[in-house]
Order: structure tokens, then sequence, then C-alpha cells
């Protein structure tokens, strides 16, 4: 998606554009995610208005590109005891908690919205800002608008890998043939072997590996994205005493420890719900699943639906780049002259990937 996105803005600036991929479709972590346009749990400061900026390039491109389904369905994260609470009021405090649409609701209220939490909870931090689309589909959908919009200028070859680069602005793919550009970006996601290795050897990003599952449609509209407080524990934003005290007393549970676990929920387009996830940061990694963490998040959003969970379709693991400076929105570095490495957006790759590729468009003068 960061690749693609990339291609987005070459073209809006009246650019030709060849856009490579390794597959003969993208399968990787731009795939393999919850489609979630996630502003609420972002760190203040550079990611957040990073995360703002790409959610209103979301919006406009959403307005073109039908197909990417992309929904202003915002969030809500239920609290069930004092703690949470305290985490979420805490959240509410911050200076930037406008700009993220956060507000604290009582269960009643947190129904009314979502009207398919039927499960126990006291309230809940709904934050309006957050969004949907579908990852399944959009880069699929992206590239059929980017070719109706720029005709021959852009051009699309799937199937071929950058194996090196051959001069100024210039590198040369795994058929033998050799592309020249004004620029070359490098968008290659957890691929951080090969080429990326040898050109940027020191590289600061390691690999993540994340469980998810997708079930069969819930008969009934999930109406906004749904969180747990575990979720709290995971991103930035929460950082708080409250949260200090919230992690001093109330643990996880061992499962969701073991596996660094948040519950985070998206419905699909079809009925069908997105639900994850896992947190591995060791190498080397399994090459297997493993059930205890399906079994983990269908007990918490069983206990938030007040239902059972429809059939299980899809389970899978996906393997996203991160920094290792977390606090850094992305990695961007010239590797050579006329070329570009871009990757390590962490989980931030699918919410973010409009706007950091407007801030590598706008720096290299496009």
């Amino acid at each position: 998606m960061v690749g693609t996105m990339h291609a987005w803005q070459a073209v809006e600036r009246g650019h030709e554009v060849v856009q490579i991929e390794r597959e003969a479709e993208a399968r990787g972590a731009s795939l393999r995610n919850f489609g979630q346009i996630w502003i609420s749990g972002r760190a203040g400061g550079e990611e957040l208005d990073t995360a703002l900026r790409a959610r209103e390039l979301w919006e406009r491109i959403g307005a073109e590109v039908p197909g990417l389904g992309f929904r202003a369905i915002g969030s809500l994260t239920p609290v069930r005891n004092a703690r949470e609470y305290a985490v979420a009021e805490a959240a509410l405090a911050r200076p930037d908690a406008a700009a993220r649409g956060y507000e604290l609701v009582g269960a009643e209220e947190a129904r009314r919205i979502n009207p398919a939490l039927r499960g126990e909870f006291e309230a809940a931090l709904w934050c309006e800002r957050d969004a949907a689309v579908e990852p399944r589909t959009a880069q699929l959908h992206l590239r059929e608008a980017l070719k109706a919009r720029a005709g021959d200028r852009y051009t699309f070859l799937p199937g071929r890998e950058v194996r090196e680069v051959t001069g100024p602005g210039a590198v040369r793919d795994d058929h033998g043939d050799v592309h020249r550009g004004d620029a070359v970006v490098l968008a290659t996601g957890a691929w951080l072997s090969g080429l990326v290795r040898e050109l940027a050897p020191d590289l600061p990003v390691r690999r993540v590996r994340l469980q998810m599952m997708q079930t069969a449609p819930l008969g009934e509209e999930l109406t906004t994205s749904v969180a747990d407080a575990d979720s709290f524990r995971y991103y930035p934003a929460y950082r708080s005493a409250a949260l200090d005290e919230l992690n001093a007393a109330q643990a996880q549970s061992p499962i969701a420890a073991a596996h660094k676990m948040q519950l985070l929920m998206v419905q699909r387009r079809d009925g069908g719900l997105t639900i994850g996830d896992t947190h591995e940061y060791e190498h080397p990694f399994a090459f297997d699943t493993l059930e205890d963490p399906y079994e983990h998040l269908t007990e918490v959003v069983e206990s938030f639906l007040g239902r059972p969970l429809p059939k299980i379709r899809h389970r899978w693991a996906g393997v996203y780049a991160q920094c290792t400076d977390t606090t850094r929105v992305v990695h961007r570095q010239q590797v050579a002259d006329g070329v570009w490495l871009v990757t390590g957006p962490g989980g931030r790759g699918m919410t973010c990937s409009p706007a950091m590729a407007e801030t590598t468009a706008n720096e290299l003068g496009w």
C-alpha cells in the first residue's frame, strides 16, 4: 500500500509512473490487516498529525474510488472497571483529544452507537475520527483508478523484483529490464534482505509477526470498529499514570500477555468480522499459527457481543516492518543517487500510507 500510494501521488502530480510488484498481486501486510484508518491510539505530535492528514486523504480518495469501501465508522473501546475507565478518562484529558474525536460514553449510549454490543461493560471510549477501508481489494481498485486517470502514464508490472541499482535513478529487475526515472522509491514492506540489505546494511527496522482471523457474516451490522482495554497497553496515546496503575494492578490474561495481544475488530462489507491480533518480535518466526490466541480473541469478542461468533472462515499470520525507534513514523532514506527507500511504518502502514507518500513527494519536490 505504501508503494501504491507513492504511485498515486506521482500520477496526481502529472508524472509518468512504473510500479513494479514482486508478486502477481500484493500478498503481504497490505492485505493482511484490519483495513483500519486508526487515529485513536496514535502518539501525539508527528504520528497523530500524519494519521489525521492520511485520514483526510483516504476520505478524498475514497470519494473518487468507491471500491476502496471507505467508511467513517469511528471506534468504541468498551471498559469494564474503574481502572480501565480511568485510562479512558486520562486519554480524554489529552490536549489533542478533540482532534481525535474522543468522547467517553456510558454503556447505554455505546449500544445506541453500536447496537451489536450487547455484552456487559460499564462505558466505552468513542473515537469519531477512526475509519475503515477494504484491505483485500483496496490496491486493485486503486490501480484501476490510476490506469483510468493516467492511461499510458501509469504502468503496473507484476511478478518482477528489483535486483540492482544500475545508475542514477535506474534499477534492473529480475527479467533483465532496466527502468529509469527521475526518482526511484523502494517501498519494500517486510522484505528487508537482498537488495535492501545491500543498499542499507544497518537499516534500523525490524520485522513483526501477527495472527488474525475472519468470520462468516455476522448477520447484523457492526456499526463501529471495536477494541478492548488491552489496546490501552499497546497504543502510545493511552500512556498515563492511570495506565501505569492498570498495568500494576490488573494483569493481562496469561495468553494475552504471552502473545502481546489486544483486540481489534472491524466488519467487512460482506458482513464478516476481521479480528486480531498478536505481536511476535523474536526471530526466527514460527511457520505455523497457534490456537490459544484465537480462543482468547473469540472469548473477548463474544463477551462484548453477548452472542457466539459466526464460523471462522480464515486464519492467517502476517509480517510487517517496524522502525526499531518506534517513535518514528516511517524510515525514509536515500540509498543511492535518485533512489529512496521507504519502509518500517510498523502497524501504521494502512492508516498512514497516503500521508507518508505525500511527504515523500513534497520532500523530493515532485
